[in-house]
């Protein structure tokens, strides 16, 4: 019988050092898609959409592997802020969520085509900024590079600059809810 094996569906850094804080032996292989990323999108769809993108896109390629695919956004006043494409547009989203509170949505999809298995959960977690002038945006964005991060931001790093606090997962806000996931590779056997 073969063992079972996972694959990451993720060129992400944070979340292969989220998911190898579990314990689980996995690979990484980041898919080659397209996401969908229209800032008007159901923000619940549009992260459950582009997490199954990418476990698809390799379980087709890896029928014998389980694959975890997952997508995270930020989302405030019905707008969702994905990457921030260059440092002007992260200033921006740095000063439209100053002083406020947002959703951070992440998207799980889990494969194994061979076993005809598709399972797909969502996690919400809120975080509120402090006000933030220019200097501190300025200073943000100096210590931490917010161009491959939802919203422009990383709750991890220097997060106590512009975070004044958060419910819910931890994780989930860095990129991959650990709790989920957990229970997740859990039910399929991965984990014990």
């Amino acid at each position: 019988m073969d063992q079972p094996f996972l694959i990451l569906a993720s060129a992400s850094p944070r979340r292969k050092n989220l998911l190898q804080e579990l314990g689980v032996d996995f690979e990484v292989r980041a898919p080659d898609v397209v996401e969908n990323e229209a800032r008007d999108f159901n923000p619940r769809e549009l992260v459950a959409h582009n997490a199954a993108l990418k476990a698809d896109y390799i379980a087709t390629r890896e029928p014998r592997a389980w694959v975890l695919g997952a997508d995270t956004t930020v989302f405030v006043d019905d707008v969702v802020l994905n990457k921030p494409s260059d440092a002007a547009e992260a200033r921006e989203m740095l000063r439209f969520l100053s002083g406020r509170s947002h959703s951070v949505f992440t998207g799980l999809a889990l494969r194994h085509h061979q076993n005809s298995v598709a399972v797909d959960r969502g996690v919400e977690s809120r975080v509120t900024f402090h006000q933030l002038d220019d200097a501190t945006i300025d200073r943000y964005l100096r210590r931490v590079h917010t161009l491959d991060k939802a919203g422009g931001y990383a709750i991890q790093e220097h997060g106590d600059l512009i975070v004044e606090g958060y419910t819910g997962s931890l994780s989930n806000i860095i990129g991959l809810p650990q709790d989920e996931t957990k229970q997740l590779l859990t039910e399929v056997g991965l984990l014990t």
